[in-house]
């Protein structure tokens, strides 16, 4: 039941979601990222997506993560076109080992619906 009710959660949101395992390979898109990218991206490497600087960056990142299972999250960068903020999330295990990471979007917009009205 737990897994339904996390697959969901990922599902539902607004904010697009590409999770990725050790060897960079897409492991799971959300409906916003499939749209938002325009396509079905699972099963690819995400490095296939980036250039150079980037997947250096991602390297870099993925081996801060493996440094401490206190390391879990770098700020990648803002979009002013969307105003959010881009983050890289280290994915864990019960025991803390890395099993992977995410890209996390956190917009900066106010909501625009009101309270208690269904979010378009």
């Amino acid at each position: 039941m737990l897994g339904k009710l996390f697959k969901s959660i990922l599902e539902q949101d607004t904010s697009p979601i590409v999770v990725c395992d050790l060897n960079d390979i897409i492991v799971y898109m959300n409906p916003t990222a499939k749209r938002i990218y325009h396509k079905d991206l699972t099963g690819s490497n995400l490095k296939d997506c980036h250039n150079e600087k980037s997947n250096e960056m991602i390297d870099k990142v993925v081996s801060w993560f493996k440094e401490s299972r206190d390391h879990n999250s770098v700020f990648t960068f803002y979009s002013r076109k969307e105003n959010k903020d881009v983050y890289m999330v280290a994915l864990r295990d019960n025991y803390g080992t890395l099993i992977g990471y995410y890209e996390k979007h956190e917009y900066r917009n106010r909501e625009a619906a009101g309270f208690y009205e269904p979010v378009r």
